[in-house]
Order: C-alpha cells, then sequence, then structure tokens
C-alpha cells in the first residue's frame, strides 16, 4: 500500500475498520503528536502493533498539539509531514488526524479492541481527572476490549532531542 493511501480521514477509515472487524482483525489504537520521530516512538509503535492485527494511529492535529502545551514553537513538524512519516512505518496501518485536545471522540467511534499508551500512563486509571489516566480505557473494557501502557525505550524523547538541538545552536 502507498503511504499516502494509509492516511485516512474518519469518515474514509470507519468502513474500512467494520470489514476488518467482520473478518476477525483485532483493531489496535494508539494515539499522540509524534513530532519528531525517534527510535522511542518506532519501538512503541512497534509493541503496539504486536498486540493485534491492526494499529491506527490518532494522531494530533497542529492545533490539538497547541493546546497540550507542549510550547509555542510545538509541533516542529506539521501534521501532514507527521502523518506522512507515521504511515511510512511498517508497523503503522492507518493514521488519521483528530482536531480535539483529547482522542475520546474517536475512539469511541473506532472502538478498538485494544487501547494501548505510553509507560508514563496507567492502564488501571479510573479516574479521568488523573493526568495518567488512558482516555477511553473505560469504555473499550466496557466493549470487553483491552488497554495497555508500553514502557519507554530510556533516553529518547521529543524534548530530550529538542534540548539537544538548541544546546548545539547556543554553540
Amino acid at each position: 500500500m502507498q503511504i499516502e493511501n494509509k492516511i485516512k480521514t474518519l469518515a474514509e477509515l470507519l468502513p474500512i475498520l467494520e470489514r476488518m472487524k467482520k473478518q476477525a482483525q483485532k483493531i489496535v489504537f494508539t494515539n499522540g503528536c509524534f513530532d519528531i520521530l525517534h527510535k522511542g516512538h518506532v519501538s512503541y509503535l512497534h509493541r503496539s502493533k504486536a498486540l493485534g492485527d491492526l494499529l491506527v494511529l490518532g494522531l494530533n492535529s497542529d492545533a490539538s498539539v497547541k493546546c497540550l502545551g507542549k510550547g509555542a514553537d510545538r509541533p516542529i513538524n506539521g501534521e501532514q509531514d507527521r502523518a506522512f512519516v507515521l504511515a511510512g512505518l511498517e508497523s503503522v496501518d492507518f493514521v488519521v488526524i483528530f482536531e480535539e485536545e483529547t482522542p475520546l471522540s474517536l475512539i469511541l467511534q473506532i472502538m478498538p479492541d485494544v487501547l494501548v499508551k505510553g509507560g508514563d500512563y496507567d492502564p488501571n486509571g479510573t479516574n479521568p481527572a488523573d493526568k495518567k489516566y488512558i482516555v477511553g480505557s473505560q469504555e473499550v473494557l466496557a466493549q470487553g476490549g483491552a488497554v495497555h501502557a508500553i514502557d519507554f525505550v530510556q533516553g529518547f524523547s521529543t524534548t530530550e532531542t529538542l534540548k539537544k538541538i538548541n544546546k548545539i545552536s547556543e554553540k
């Protein structure tokens, strides 16, 4: 499949996922900004895909990233560029961009079999006000799905990469 064909709107994606569900394909969903792709992201996405048959990645739009308080200069890479790079990864089957601050609406419409977030989240959390709470977890669990938190690869983060770049540019 061509890279561009892996980037879908929600309206394009839902019928595809319905067909896959009818074929008993296990849908895995994760989301994030994925601003500057690094080894930790690739490992995380590979491990996420291993939890099912099809990995759908909800990508925060540029406006959504700004709402998350990552900094006035973020994202570094625009949503279409980030989507293209992510769609180029073997482990990612589909990328869908979302505008909201959280992917809850997307999760409710996709209703994945498996919901995945990074190791800084708590897969057993029940309080949506808790920063470690995985948005959509209660809804996925109520439908018989599973929720996982995958440990980070130590030493890799977009924030740390940007700090290194800034340090180099100051010299």
